[in-house]
């Protein structure tokens, strides 16, 4: 076989896988699977729900009211508190009983009642415990002071503000539809102690 026979074959072989290499497409990278660790705090961080609220009518209660939205955004992940409209809850100030009227779950009205801290209950337990109606706790008159939702049973030496842990954890399935909200939508909760005339 003469050289002449040996390059056409050659440059055929050349021509073939430089044919290849121009045609073949682009490797494309494919994301690995996220890590159950970042799945999960990927769908936890998808189903917090904002609730707005709008102070501007709770007069010298609304610091009280800020106060109790931000205890309530450090004590449950599944619901975040933030002023803002158009609001899913007001508040309001007046002089009778505190009392909440929830309408829907994070819906509804807030009264921070002038008659309760006149007689010596503490502002941001009754911010905070109103607005727990609101997102569908109901009162539980324990008279325990680790209960926020015992409200005015517990006292007016009672100036927890603070959820309990089944408190926060009731919240948290609420929000995350695991449950109803034990509270009557439409119904008004006052906070008013035993005893003493609405």
């Amino acid at each position: 076989m003469s050289s002449m026979s040996r390059i056409p074959r050659s440059a055929l072989v050349f021509a073939l896988g430089l044919a290849f290499v121009t045609t073949a497409t682009p490797a494309q990278a494919v994301p690995a699977p996220a890590a159950p660790a970042v799945r999960a705090a990927q769908g936890a961080q998808a189903a917090v729900r904002v609730v707005r609220y709008d102070a501007s009518r709770a007069a010298e209660f609304r610091s009280a009211v800020d106060q109790a939205a931000q205890i309530w955004n450090g004590s449950v992940s599944n619901v975040r508190l933030v002023a803002g409209s158009p609001a899913d809850f007001v508040v309001l100030a007046d002089n009778g009983w505190p009392r909440a009227q929830p309408v829907g779950l994070g819906r509804g009205t807030v009264w921070m009642g002038r008659q309760a801290t006149g007689q010596g209950y503490d502002p941001l337990r009754i911010a905070t415990h109103e607005i727990g109606h609101i997102l569908g706790l109901p009162d539980r008159r324990t008279g325990r002071c680790t209960d926020l939702m015992s409200g005015s049973s517990a006292g007016t030496g009672c100036t927890n503000p603070y959820p309990s842990t089944a408190e926060r954890a009731a919240v948290d399935r609420n929000f995350a539809g695991l449950t109803p909200p034990a509270v009557e939508f439409g119904e008004i909760y006052v906070d008013v102690p035993v005893g003493a005339a609405p």
